[in-house]
């Protein structure tokens, strides 16, 4: 009995520690970018960042070169985003909100609709990736 007793155990330590080494796939089929990748490929003009997340989430800081377009306009009316999707066309559209759920969401969405899209996660990203942020009121550095 004390074997078995064992031999659970440490089945159940084995599959901890190998789920927290190496977790399960994303079941996400849109493209990961990293801060840094997508800083770049703005700064060349190949891409625009857009942040999801909604307008009292903005108070903490933006990513500089990002427009603030909340994923709730996006399943809704779009008159917000309507001008930057119609700037999106022939560039990728990387999008970012708190910890990269929603970005995900809109990201699947565009993907969808033709878009070429990729997901920068959250903004505490941004933030460790030590990348430029605003103030929300300040314009973006693409617009």
């Amino acid at each position: 009995m004390k074997f078995l007793l064992i031999v659970v155990l440490g089945f159940i330590l084995f599959t901890l520690i190998r789920n927290i080494l190496s977790p399960a796939p994303s079941s996400s089929s849109v493209p990961a970018i990293t801060p840094a990748d997508a800083a770049a490929a703005v700064r060349e003009g190949t891409a625009i960042l857009i942040d999801v997340r909604e307008p009292k989430e903005w108070e903490s800081g933006v990513a500089a070169p990002a427009y603030l377009l909340p994923l709730s306009d996006l399943n809704a009316a779009r008159k917000k985003w309507a001008h930057v999707l119609a700037e999106a066309k022939g560039k990728k559209v990387i999008l970012y909100c708190r910890s990269g759920g929603r970005s995900d969401q809109a990201a699947t969405l565009l993907a969808k609709e033709g878009y070429t899209v990729a997901n920068a996660g959250g903004f505490n990203n941004w933030l460790a990736a030590k990348l430029p942020i605003r103030a929300p009121a300040d314009p973006a550095g693409n617009e």
